[in-house]
């Protein structure tokens, strides 16, 4: 039986980008088409092992939050400094400072909590994109925006169950000079100044967990201050930013530690950002 040289396979899956690499059937499945005359193909449990460990390398990291009601007070200091770091104009607010009861709190009683793009695993926002300007990162799970594909037609914003998406309407603060209108915004490393008629303008936008910090890579480093600046600014401690993937990041020791919850499990969506009991 002829053999698939592992650079061949590799450039067969980046050809399917809605493949699923989650249930070995669908491997198998894929895998077998690749041979001539659709030959069975029969796998060890060796080789099988091989082929998920290839799979699984596609994903590097997973980078989620842990946001600890507890310890939010609702200061807002995360809008600001989202703000202050992406550059984002009137109306346009990647993280929000809601107040609400929580459900699985144990209390009804309103509590507050900031709540940003949740990066979900199975975004509701992706397939109802006409143009595929809004995708879901195979590398780290976050999902970003192509303002150059956007065509503003606003159906992620309509299928986005959290409300995390916001229109570019051009709006402009009034009155003295201000960082959103004056200066470039660094958001996906594109430094993009916005100008009337020019992306983002007329564009979705969102919440990327300030991408543009991470190193050639796709690290974040805290100690360097290449982090979230809504985590870095964070008065109460509350927000914790990490890779999912990695055992020994904070983020997973809390989620290990301490009674998490997502919002609206029962849509499936398997949200990155957790809320911390």
């Amino acid at each position: 039986m002829q053999m698939i040289k592992s650079d061949d396979l590799e450039k067969e899956l980046e050809k399917e980008p809605t493949y699923s690499v989650n249930e070995r059937r669908d491997v198998v499945k894929y895998l077998g088409a690749l041979f001539a005359g659709g030959a069975a193909l029969l796998m060890t449990q060796k080789a099988g092992a091989s082929v998920a460990s290839l799979v699984s390398s596609r994903r590097k990291h997973h980078w989620g939050m842990a946001i600890d009601v507890r310890r939010c007070v609702g200061c807002k200091a995360c809008t600001i400094a989202c703000k202050q770091e992406n550059k984002t104009p009137s109306g346009v607010s990647y993280t929000v400072v809601i107040s609400e009861p929580l459900e699985g709190s144990g209390t009804d009683k309103p509590i507050p909590m900031t709540k940003p793009c949740f990066h979900c695993e199975n975004p509701a926002c992706v397939p109802v994109c006409p143009v595929g300007a809004t995708f879901k990162r195979e590398v780290d799970g976050i999902v970003a925006m192509d303002y150059d594909r956007c065509i503003g037609c606003r159906y992620c914003i309509t299928a986005c169950p959290y409300g995390a998406r916001f229109f570019d309407f051009g709006e402009r603060y009034h009155g003295e000079k201000n960082l959103a209108e004056d200066v470039v915004s660094p958001e996906y490393g594109q430094y993009r100044m916005r100008e009337i008629g020019e992306s983002p303008i007329g564009n979705v936008r969102k919440c990327q967990f300030c991408m543009h910090l991470q190193d050639e890579e796709g690290q974040y480093s805290q100690a360097e201050g290449r982090w979230p600046a809504c985590a870095k600014t964070c008065t109460g401690k509350a927000i914790h930013f990490g890779d999912l993937m990695d055992p020994n990041s904070e983020v997973s020791k809390l989620l290990y530690a301490r009674n998490a919850i997502t919002l609206k499990p029962e849509l499936g969506t398997n949200p990155s950002v957790y809320y911390l009991l």
